[in-house]
């Protein structure tokens, strides 16, 4: 059983609603979606007989699997047209399958035609084109004579033939499982990973040519001067080189900054908890931080649940003009749970320009879960969920 087959339909009812004798607008959206399975019904038979008889008949020629290929393309078309009739008329909500993935052949045409002959989603279409012909005969008729002689008995009647049509559509046109569900939303998900490797890959380049790069040539140059002063001009050459010492030491803590940005040593040495009260010491407000591990998580998962608290502590310092402020770690069953909460003045959003929205997308990426709770005037509560993923060792 899938998600889909208890779904609410446009009423709010799950499964398949009870036969009633009334002739209700329900009623009259199943009668009017049974009258049209039979024009419905012939252009999908008519195109699936086609399509699988010239692509099976020309197989031996080069134009025969494209052709085939291009044929199932189509009868998705087809899957995708029947749905959005099911939803319409029948208060059926059935998620879009997937698209088809790249093929593991690599690109090129061989591998599009290949990936859409292996298409199960397509074949499905095929099936349920080729078998809803006979019954959008039968239910048409039945319906049509219903609306002349059999009216008092046809509200049952069409219910009973709906709710068949219903299940067909479940049956047939839905997706697979729920992996498939699951690819769907991974793939919607890669490219914001993508990008955020790609901004921070950016940020890391402009920090270290603004920062640390900028602040090593001007010391190079200092030294270079310095060392041309040093017999003429020694006591210049002494300012000089202490003046330079201190560049040194702004330039390490500059670097450390960035690698702190990229990945802390404190986190890879002793974990979330020591990083996490690291973090906690530079906001502005005093941070209570409580972590409850038994033992640590994968370190990507650590990664992101330390970034993750840095950022909103970040907002805390910046945007929740709050008193104090608290950061709760614990696991629950495979699950990472943190959840950072202040007494500020509320009203943060997801659109609202502080990096909530990103932090969102971050964390969806990995199959994780980002709540934000801030009504106006405070307090604001984020509770972000990340999966465990045991930590592995060489």
């Amino acid at each position: 059983m899938t998600a889909s087959d208890t779904a609410p339909d446009e009423t709010g009812e799950t499964g398949p609603p009870p036969a009633r004798f009334a002739f209700d607008r329900r009623t009259w959206k199943e009668i009017a979606h049974l009258l049209l399975n039979l024009p419905a019904g012939l252009i999908a038979f008519v195109y699936v007989v086609t399509v699988v008889s010239v692509g099976a008949g020309l197989g031996v020629t080069v134009v025969g699997l494209p052709l085939l290929a291009a044929g199932l393309v189509g009868a998705r078309g087809i899957g995708r047209m029947e749905r959005a009739r099911a939803r319409a008329l029948l208060g059926v909500r059935v998620d879009e399958p997937s698209p088809p993935g790249a093929s593991d052949g690599g690109s090129g045409a061989l591998a599009w035609v290949w990936q859409r002959l292996k298409d199960p989603v397509a074949w499905r279409a095929v099936l349920h084109g080729f078998v809803r012909l006979p019954w959008a005969v039968l239910t048409f008729a039945v319906t049509l004579v219903g609306l002349v002689v059999l009216w008092p008995v046809l509200p049952f009647l069409v219910r009973a033939m709906a709710n068949a049509d219903r299940a067909m559509v479940r049956g047939l046109l839905s997706p697979s499982d729920e992996l498939e569900r699951r690819i769907a939303a991974l793939e919607s998900r890669r490219g914001v990973v993508v990008d955020t490797a790609a901004a921070d890959l950016r940020r890391i380049e402009r920090d270290l040519h603004d920062g640390a790069q900028a602040r090593l040539v001007t010391l190079a140059m200092g030294l270079g001067l310095a060392k041309e002063k040093l017999a003429e001009d020694p006591e210049a050459a002494a300012r000089m080189v202490d003046e330079a010492h201190g560049e040194v030491k702004i330039a390490l803590q500059e670097l450390r900054d960035l690698a702190r940005g990229i990945h802390p040593a404190v986190l890879t040495d002793r974990g979330l908890d020591a990083a996490l009260s690291a973090v906690a010491s530079r906001c502005t407000v005093p941070v209570t931080v409580t972590t409850d591990l038994d033992e640590r998580p994968a370190p990507a998962i650590e990664g992101i649940a330390y970034f993750t608290v840095s950022e909103l502590l970040q907002n805390v310092s910046k945007h929740a003009r709050a008193t104090r402020a608290s950061v709760d770690v614990w696991r629950a069953g495979d699950r990472l749970l943190i959840q950072v909460m202040d007494d500020g003045k509320g009203g943060a959003r997801l659109d609202g320009g502080t990096g909530m929205a990103g932090l969102a997308e971050r964390l969806g990426a990995v199959d994780g879960l980002f709540a934000l709770d801030s009504p106006a005037g405070g307090p604001t509560t984020v509770t972000a969920e990340l999966p465990w993923r045991a930590r592995t060792t060489a």
